[in-house]
């Protein structure tokens, strides 16, 4: 059976694979209902609200799906009423297993907004193929079958994001994190993207659209 991969807006992706069903980053910016829908485990890069809807993401973890994330992510949900049997602390480095996907946590620390912002914990995930950075750039060991390449934020600069995605050599690159875009500017950075990018295919998803994955065992 085939893994899928949806985006659900924003950061939030879901896969799927038969009765295994797994979402990774379900914040304030996207379909939470969808995303969130009969769902078996969450992951969470880290604590920003467009990553983290933690009274939603709280409310499911209490209805007894188990959570993966950093420290500072389970500290809200615990302070949100989540139950602590069902919150797991990830770090870099680390290999478990969510809704029975095998998972391998990378990188620690968030991209660096402003040198006055103090940076906080980010925990990238490699599952079925698909590497999800958070806010972060993350290189594996190996390509992954898709990176999900964050396009737009005050921490990034375009130029950086191609050259993360060239370093990276995925063999698609879906671009998320462009919730603060709009249609001119979702043209603009695909345009770049898929132009300069030349080691990858582009895979422009919009909200509830999906892609088939191939998952070749890559290694972190």
């Amino acid at each position: 059976m085939t893994a899928r991969l949806t985006r659900w807006g924003h950061s939030c992706v879901r896969v799927d694979e038969g009765d295994r069903h797994l979402v990774i980053d379900p914040g304030a910016f996207s379909d939470l209902d969808a995303a969130l829908d009969g769902v078996g485990a969450i992951l969470v890069t880290h604590e920003h609200v467009d990553h983290l809807a933690v009274d939603r993401v709280a409310s499911v973890v209490t209805g007894g799906v188990p959570l993966w994330g950093p420290r500072p992510v389970l500290e809200l949900l615990r302070a949100a009423g989540a139950p602590e049997t069902h919150l797991h602390t990830v770090a870099g480095g680390d290999h478990f297993q969510a809704a029975g996907f095998e998972v391998r946590a990378l990188g620690e620390w968030h991209a660096i907004v402003h040198p006055d912002i103090p940076r906080i914990a980010n925990v990238a995930y490699l599952v079925a193929g698909v590497l999800h950075p958070g806010d972060a750039h993350v290189q594996p060991a190996d390509p992954p079958d898709v990176l999900l390449l964050p396009a737009a934020a005050p921490w990034l600069l375009l130029a950086d994001a191609i050259d993360n995605a060239r370093d990276v050599r995925a063999r698609r690159v879906i671009p998320v994190h462009d919730a603060t875009l709009n249609e001119t500017g979702l043209t603009l950075v695909h345009g770049l993207v898929g132009r300069l990018v030349r080691e990858s295919e582009l895979v422009a998803l919009g909200t509830g659209e999906s892609i088939e994955l191939h998952d070749e065992g890559v290694s972190a």
